[in-house]
């Protein structure tokens, strides 16, 4: 038997019915905020993560599916969604258009790391990226949106972190003063730390090692050596989410595995996650778009881990409301019944309503009991003493109650009756 590649999971139903309940909730929200939906393709170019992630993160130097296509040049199964969009904002030249170009996108990405609770090899995202506004009213802005799409579907216990990571003035400032605080503690740190040290010594604090942790609990704050221009931006941050209602508290030692993250950068964390616990993060990144050839426009933006929000609505025991129709399903009885069927199930598909059907000759009691199984809510019973008067029998599998309508009615009467029942729960615990 040949099995699915370690880390690389299906989604089967029911479980499917709450991604598409999420990622329709993400839709109407983010459009609401005025973002459209934009699709780019799985496969880049190598230089595209390795110039704008950094080359010394774990992703490119770690994580990264990369491989020569048969002309020997070096492409890889993107690894997070900001670098593709950002490219495809530049070579389209959207930017000529409107200087603010607000996008969202759903799809699978791809790291070569350790499977664990909520991390798998291939895992999908939901993201957002704004282009060309550097007011801290767009960052304030994008992570009301996101704290609302949780609150939508009603999930509890997250926390919204934020921290302010400087810019390339401020920054180097900052990196000497962690260099000297670490510099007698080298030999302690870990060795990818160590290796990193003078290179990147902010991926220090972001370290998940116990001794660098511990090590670094009493560093030096980045919030102390921001300048001017990066504190302010910072102060309005928190003072735009405070009058947006959003609760959030200060992580000063977070920083991003990203290189290109400057000033905001934020995580949304949550509990039943184990250590690796955010479902969601990202932040601003104004300098990317000119490292990668575009014009020099400012950038805010995230990503939502999808299996961990389907994991913390399950593990939170909560209740979805899924917007999924009931299904429908016909039995038949005789070989007339079996010919008149066929027309009418196809007008009954085609007007939009869910139906399934057995397909051997079976007892009405056989086909009762698979709609049953299939957890049909109305079965329509059609044989020989109903086709004699035209007419179809609806039985409501929930109540046990029938009614007899007219062949060319049921498409009509069906619709009256699945309005009444088109929200169902689905309940997570079962799943």
């Amino acid at each position: 038997m040949i099995n699915s590649i370690r880390g690389f999971n299906d989604i089967l139903p029911p479980e499917t019915s709450i991604w598409q309940h999420i990622e329709k909730e993400a839709r109407e929200i983010f459009e609401a905020y005025g973002f459209s939906e934009i699709r780019v393709p799985i496969v880049e170019k190598t230089g595209l993560f390795s110039r704008s992630i950094g080359e010394t993160t774990d992703i490119v130097e770690k994580e990264m599916y990369t491989f020569e296509d048969r002309h020997g040049e070096a492409i890889t199964l993107r690894p997070e969604g900001t670098a593709p969009v950002v490219r495809a904002y530049i070579e389209h030249k959207i930017y000529g258009n409107d200087p603010v170009a607000k996008f969202y996108y759903l799809g699978p990405m791809f790291r070569y790391e350790r499977p664990q609770k909520g991390r798998f090899r291939q895992f999908h995202q939901i993201g957002a990226e704004v282009f060309g506004i550097d007011d801290p009213k767009a960052d304030a802005e994008t992570l009301e949106m996101l704290v609302c799409l949780f609150q939508k579907l009603g999930l509890e216990g997250i926390t919204l972190q934020i921290n302010s990571l400087g810019c390339k003035e401020c920054r180097p400032l900052y990196k000497e003063k962690l260099l000297s605080f670490l510099q007698d503690k080298k030999s302690q740190l870990c060795h990818d730390c160590q290796r990193r040290f003078e290179i990147n010594p902010l991926r220090t604090l972001d370290c998940k090692s116990p001794g660098c942790i511990e090590i670094t609990a009493h560093a030096p704050s980045i919030l102390d050596a921001v300048c001017d221009g990066c504190k302010t931006h910072f102060e309005k941050v928190k003072e735009y989410l405070a009058l947006s209602q959003v609760d959030f508290s200060l992580n000063q030692k977070m920083v991003r595995g990203l290189d290109y993250y400057i000033r905001t950068t934020f995580e949304i964390t949550a509990l039943g996650l184990g250590s690796q616990n955010a479902v969601a993060a990202g932040g601003r990144y104004d300098g990317l778009v000119k490292s990668l050839d575009g014009p020099d426009t400012p950038g805010f933006g995230f990503a939502i881990g999808m299996e961990r929000l389907v994991m913390l609505a399950k593990d939170r025991g909560q209740q979805l409301a899924v917007s999924n129709q009931p299904l429908v399903f016909i039995a038949i009885l005789g070989d007339k019944a079996e010919k008149e069927a066929v027309g009418l199930i196809k007008r009954i598909r085609t007007s939009g309503i869910r139906l399934e059907r057995d397909y051997s000759s079976k007892s009405i009691k056989s086909q009762m009991k698979r709609a049953d199984k299939l957890g049909a809510r109305y079965v329509l019973i059609l044989g020989d003493d109903e086709l004699s008067s035209c007419s179809i029998i609806i039985k409501n599998m929930q109540s046990g109650e029938q009614e007899k309508v007219a062949l060319d009615r049921v498409e009509d009467r069906m619709k009256e009756l699945l309005r009444k029942s088109a929200s169902i729960k689905i309940n997570l615990d079962i799943l």
